[in-house]
């Protein structure tokens, strides 16, 4: 009986991991496309975005589209690190249309989210949770979309959970943004996502 249950928690635990995938390879910007003319480039098996010379809004956004979801990330802001990761968005030119879930330097709503071009800030998180930031320092950070709902967690904390129809009715793919502005540098590593059924 013991090596029974022992066999359905590892097929159990496959299966679970069989569906996460990973969307940065460590080596490239294969599967992505850039935005803009920010700098977006693969160092040390990381994936880095770092203010161009015409220090505009910048986007590095998946060539798949991908509705429900949950997508885990981690990042480290160096200099000022305002960005974001956008969920069910398309992007033309730098104009995107979708939510973004803030990145962001300590007191700036890390883990809210934004809708560009649109109605602005939809949530922000509590101001005590802002502490679950490290300024300079590997975040990690996981995002589940589904349907209507979006969750946002930070280094384990749940920052924000919205319902918001506009939301379900998105279509769309994930966007790593650099905020215009310049001096603006954020390191990306481990990004996963695993389709919700």
């Amino acid at each position: 009986m013991k090596s029974i249950l022992t066999l359905i928690t590892l097929l159990i635990t496959t299966l679970t991991f069989a569906q996460k995938q990973d969307l940065f390879n460590g080596k490239n910007l294969d599967g992505w496309t850039v935005y803009g003319t920010e700098k977006w480039y693969v160092e040390d098996g990381l994936l880095i975005c770092e203010s161009g010379p015409d220090a505009q809004y910048g986007y590095l956004g998946t060539d798949e589209h991908y509705k429900n979801f949950e997508l885990s990330l981690e990042f480290k802001q160096e200099a000022d690190g305002n960005s974001g990761v956008f969920i069910r968005s398309t992007v033309d030119g730098t104009q995107v249309s979708g939510w973004q879930v803030e990145v962001a330097p300590p007191g700036h709503d890390t883990g809210g989210i934004y809708e560009s071009y649109g109605r602005g800030w939809l949530i922000k998180p509590d101001p005590e949770k802002d502490k679950a930031l490290k300024m300079g320092k590997w975040n990690k950070m996981k995002i589940r979309v589904d349907g209507d709902t979006v969750t946002s967690w930070l280094n384990g904390t749940e920052m924000v959970t919205l319902t918001d129809e506009k939301i379900g009715e998105g279509e769309g793919g994930i966007a790593l943004q650099i905020h215009d502005g310049g001096g603006i540098k954020v390191k990306w590593r481990n990004i996963k996502i695993e389709e919700l059924n």
